[in-house]
């Protein structure tokens, strides 16, 4: 098979050789060529010589080294290692649903959160919510508690496939938030946008490489509290204080507007301490801690998540109770 440097090599030698034919060819006239020149010049005077039309260009071949990247809808640009053998880009902002329009979106900012107004949460309410229970995907797939405003108290209502030891990526996928049409993220089902599991979030903020050597740093953004998480390939070229230090304040970094866009197009993600929902739909944590569910259970009672929480709290990843309502933030594979 050949390669597209080989390809490229064989366009160059037989548009050389082609040149060269044209040279010989005007140097070496055969004498039917000069019967013809003088035949011509007899008949109709003096003529120039004959021009020989300039030859097209070599065609343009991409270079692999630098693809032209085309981003999913709704992802963005940094690559984030999950496992040995995956990558996988974030999506720009944490999801949020609308109960009375039955709509998914991604937040349209990484900053952005719902905070308290998640204790609206209902059938009817008509605002957006980002603090869903686990497995609330909206899908009957076997839970009794599968819409994404349930409220229910009952740990063992929110059993993936109507069973505790199931994760949301098991049977058919539905159980999974990332199976909906989510508008801003292409607005297809089942399009490849999904939830990571424990051990991903594990290799992603400890096991990884990268090029500046850390994972993560807390930080306040433009006024918000969170987590930042830097891409494989970025350069550390901004310092952060405790970086991969899993107890520290978020105003250890101070990052305003303008050094975020800049942090954010080289592919730094954002997770917004956007707190907990829990009993009685009290959301509290709000700007002193995130949770973020993963995929996979723990035991009968709870799944796992990612949490990090303000001043000496531990950044870690552990059980938190099905029915409470923590936040999503999906992924989608990096395919090559």
């Amino acid at each position: 098979m050949e390669t597209i440097g080989s390809i490229k090599n064989m366009i160059g030698y037989e548009h050389q050789l082609y040149k060269q034919q044209i040279k010989n060819t005007m140097n070496k006239p055969s004498k039917l060529f000069l019967l013809a020149l003088l035949i011509a010049a007899a008949l109709v005077g003096c003529k120039p010589d004959p021009v020989i039309p300039d030859q097209p260009d070599e065609p343009v071949i991409p270079d692999p080294d630098t693809p032209n990247i085309v981003l999913p809808a709704g992802a963005l640009s940094g690559l984030f290692s999950v496992s040995e053998t995956q990558q996988v880009r974030f999506s720009q902002g944490n999801l949020q649903y609308q109960a009375s329009t039955n709509t998914w979106r991604f937040a349209e900012k990484q900053t952005e959160y719902v905070g308290e107004g998640n204790a609206n949460i209902g059938e009817s309410y008509d605002g957006w919510i980002d603090l869903f229970g686990w497995g609330t995907s909206g899908y009957d797939h076997g839970a009794n508690a599968y819409q994404p405003w349930s409220t229910s108290d009952n740990y063992s209502d929110y059993y993936a496939y109507g069973g505790y030891t199931q994760s949301l990526s098991d049977q058919s996928g539905q159980a999974d938030w990332g199976y909906n049409a989510i508008s801003n993220g292409g607005n297809e089902e089942n399009n490849g946008w999904r939830t990571m599991r424990s051990s991903e979030w594990g290799y992603l903020l400890e096991q990884r490489s990268t090029a500046s050597g850390i994972h993560f740093a807390n930080a306040c953004v433009d006024g918000t509290n969170g987590m930042l998480v830097f891409p494989d390939d970025w350069d550390g070229a901004v310092g952060f204080n405790n970086a991969d230090h899993s107890s520290t304040d978020f105003s250890d970094n101070t990052v305003n507007a303008s050094d975020w866009e800049s942090l954010q197009a080289s592919g730094v993600v954002f997770l917004p301490a956007a707190g907990i929902r829990a009993e009685d739909a009290q959301t509290v944590y709000v700007q002193t801690g995130g949770v973020y569910w993963a995929s996979n259970p723990n035991s009968e009672d709870m799944a796992y998540t990612m949490y990090f929480f303000y001043e000496g709290k531990d950044r870690d990843i552990d059980a938190n109770n099905r029915e409470y309502g923590a936040s999503v933030r999906l992924v989608k594979d990096q395919v090559y």
